[in-house]
């Protein structure tokens, strides 16, 4: 029987993949360090490394895949190990890439990042912008993107660029923003909040996923919501609907940039690069080429998608914190020195 590839598939996205790909009728395996907690008579779970060449070979010769779904990475803020990081995303690529050229898969899809870039740009990012990354997530991605195409072959792989994904059960670093608004408290923006942030909604980048498959698409592709709101704006959407008693409130922005960048130097906050961007600065992605090429459309608001994270939090706070053995996105993280800004929100 034929079967795909997910890699990171217990993972929060790669949770809503496997359950798209199931849907559609297809056989999944699915590689990942953390246990998966679906269970489907089409999906073989499989708890391991894609380090692991051995584990990785043999499901490669044991499996006729069809395609190649490659989300699995390291994320900065979840690992305190810079090479284990880099072996995991580029060299785990880089293996990757050279098995499903070796047992002639027709294809790999590969789950980018909008870390590719480390400064704002004053105009939608378009797959022809030549990435340039400042921090060691982003260059793992890059680097991983080069790998795939340098081992695979061009002509198999497909690159999909995106912002942060979001749906229900998305947590991570969120759940500190999910916490202040469920306790009724000020949600901070900084500055005024009219940076512009795009998101995107799981199930549609799923939907990027399986449109990725059909025959002679390859290349890179972003993805991305429309219409992309200010954070004040997203935040205020968020509360308003939440009515928990929350407001949105402004903290100037030099300062409290300053504060974040030494609080996470110093270990005191989980808040990296990453959130800086999100809270502070502008980023979008230009999505006409797959939206011409393969009929692909968003089809939530950042606000939407925002709120339907949020409301699964919130009823279902309890379990997630008895949560251990899942994903850096699926389990709250510790808040630090944010505890101080809580109290006195």
């Amino acid at each position: 029987m034929e079967h795909v590839l997910v890699t990171g598939g217990s993972g929060f996205f790669g949770e809503t993949l496997k359950a798209r790909l199931l849907a559609d009728g297809r056989r999944c395996v699915n590689v990942d360090l953390q246990p998966d907690a679906m269970r489907h008579p089409a999906l073989v779970s499989v708890q391991g490394d894609i380090c692991d060449r051995e584990l990785i070979e043999r499901l490669f010769a044991e499996y006729r895949f069809t395609a190649v779904f490659h989300c699995a990475a390291l994320l900065a803020h979840d690992v305190h190990d810079r090479a284990r990081l880099w072996s995991c995303n580029v060299d785990g690529t880089a293996s990757i890439a050279r098995l499903a050229a070796w047992h002639e898969v027709p294809k790999v899809v590969f789950i980018s990042s909008n870390c590719l870039w480390a400064a704002p740009f004053s105009r939608p990012v378009t797959e022809d912008d030549e990435p340039q990354p400042r921090e060691i997530y982003g260059e793992s991605k890059w680097r991983a993107e080069q790998a795939l195409v340098e081992h695979a072959g061009a002509e198999r792989v497909v690159i999909l660029r995106t912002p942060t994904i979001l749906a229900a059960g998305r947590l991570g670093l969120l759940s500190i923003l999910f916490d202040f608004i469920l306790e009724g408290r000020r949600v901070w923006v900084v500055g005024r909040g009219d940076n512009r942030y795009q998101f995107v909604y799981a199930p549609d980048l799923a939907d990027a996923c399986l449109r990725a498959l059909a025959p002679g698409v390859s290349g890179i592709f972003n993805v991305g919501s429309h219409n992309v709101p200010t954070l004040r704006e997203t935040y205020q959407y968020v509360v308003d609907r939440a009515a928990t008693g929350a407001r949105v409130a402004s903290l100037p922005r030099r300062p409290t940039l300053a504060m974040m960048r030494l609080a996470y130097r110093v270990g005191l906050s989980p808040l990296g690069p990453y959130q800086y961007r999100m809270i502070a600065e502008s980023f979008a992605f230009d999505t006409t080429k797959i939206e011409r090429r393969l009929g692909w459309r968003p089809t939530l608001t950042n606000g939407e998608m925002l709120f339907e994270a949020f409301d699964y939090y919130r009823h279902h706070v309890d379990e997630i914190a008895r949560r251990s053995d899942v994903s850096a996105h699926k389990q709250r993280v510790q808040m630090g020195i944010i505890r101080l800004l809580k109290a006195l929100s």
